[in-house]
């Protein structure tokens, strides 16, 4: 399997290298990191209009000042709660590659881990309520699909050359049937039920996609 950045667009953020550490700088990271995660706890909770600084302030025990000094507005609170949304997918990688599967079992075990994440991962839950509220948000923010899609089709393209898809399967629409599909499931186990059902609910979609496009 090739090294994870040959694989997807995923990119994990890059971290500066430091000559040795730095008290200061990790106590404001540690505090950025606390202001962050309470913001994703309101906006997975609320959304975005109905949540204010003051109540992400209120909850970790800070003034608004103090929140402010580490993200200027509650658009930059939002942007930065949705890339670390993102920032998930290429550690996911990372782990998966290094199981060792094949492309096609990459693929499977990647939306595997997407549907746990869903489920228990605040961040990623409120980095997708932000994605559908995006029309609120003053603020640019990742486009959302397109680099699942890129990375499936690059899987499956692989899986393609290596004899394990089925004949005739076009390695782009399967991907982007998937993507339909596990956001869709997503989304419906979110509505119906906080997406404590997700990873059953995937499990049975993802059972019929794969046996559809898999070599017999």
């Amino acid at each position: 399997m090739p090294e994870p950045d040959q694989a997807t667009p995923f990119r994990a953020p890059s971290i500066a290298t430091r000559r040795g550490p730095d008290p200061k700088q990790d106590r404001a990271a540690r505090t950025r990191l606390l202001v962050l995660t309470a913001a994703a706890e309101l906006f997975a909770a609320r959304g975005f209009r109905h949540t204010s600084v003051k109540e992400v302030a209120d909850r970790v025990e800070m003034t608004k000042g103090a929140v402010y000094f580490h993200f200027p507005t509650k658009e930059a609170l939002a942007v930065a709660v949705v890339e670390q949304h993102y920032a998930r997918w290429p550690v996911l990688l990372t782990k998966v590659t290094a199981e060792g599967h094949g492309p096609l079992a990459t693929a499977v075990r990647m939306l595997e881990g997407a549907a746990i994440a869903f489920r228990d991962d605040i961040v990623v839950q409120a980095g997708a309520r932000l994605q559908i509220e995006r029309p609120q948000i003053d603020a640019e923010l990742p486009t959302p699909y397109v680099d699942w899609t890129r990375l499936l089709a690059t899987l499956l393209r692989r899986a393609e050359a290596a004899g394990e898809l089925h004949p005739g399967v076009c390695p782009q629409a399967a991907a982007r049937s998937l993507v339909a599909a596990f956001f869709g499931t997503q989304h419906i186990s979110d509505v119906l039920h906080e997406r404590a059902d997700i990873v059953e609910r995937w499990a049975e979609t993802a059972g019929l996609l794969f046996r559809a496009i898999r070599a017999q």
